[in-house]
Parts: C-alpha cells; structure tokens; sequence
C-alpha cells in the first residue's frame, strides 16, 4: 500500500496535524527529505534554475535538521498548504524541460 501524499493529510486539517504525533512526524520527516534534497542541488544548479526560493528552502533545511526545539507547526503548516504545491508544480515542470533537454 502506497504511503499517502501530504496533500492527503494536510486535507486532514491542520487539527489532525496538531493532534496527531504520528503525522507530525510523518510530515516534519519528508519535509526534511525535500529540503535536504534541494541543499544539494547546489548553488549553480539553483542559479541556473530560479524556479523556487532556493535560499529560503536551504534555510528551512537548516532549521528542521538543526533547530529541534526550533521546528514551527504554524511554519510548517503554511509549507504544507501554502508553498508546497506551488513548489511541486514548479519542480514538476522543471524535471520535464530538463528530461526535454536530455531526450533531445
């Protein structure tokens, strides 16, 4: 069975995430994955793509891998619901025109 995607539990409502330590986890977690991603992307890669706030994504990075006590719900939520579908529409199109540029 396929893990749910974080649109299916931001769906939930944010109560669900306060409520539930299990989603906390769940969605801080991939948040990390994300951003670490990102981080090593590098800062040529990020030039030459703007597609996304690099910078506040790496300083995001740095917060969820090293600020324990640091980690916002409320910063975390807004991610969820607010810039999260946005960045993986733009990621979604940048991964086709460099897939495009590959093929060709």
């Amino acid at each position: 069975m396929p893990l749910p995607a974080s649109s299916e539990y931001a769906a939930r409502g944010r109560d669900c995430l306060e409520s539930d330590e299990l989603i906390q986890v769940w969605m801080v977690y991939h948040r990390q994955i994300i951003v670490e991603a990102a981080a090593q992307l590098g800062r040529d890669f990020h030039a030459a793509h703007p597609v996304a706030p690099w910078p506040q994504i790496v300083a995001m990075r740095n917060i969820l891998v090293h600020e324990y006590f640091g980690v916002d719900i409320d910063e975390v939520w807004q991610v969820i619901i607010g810039d999260l579908p946005l960045f993986k529409e733009r990621v979604e199109q940048l991964l086709n025109i460099l897939e495009d540029k590959d093929s060709s």
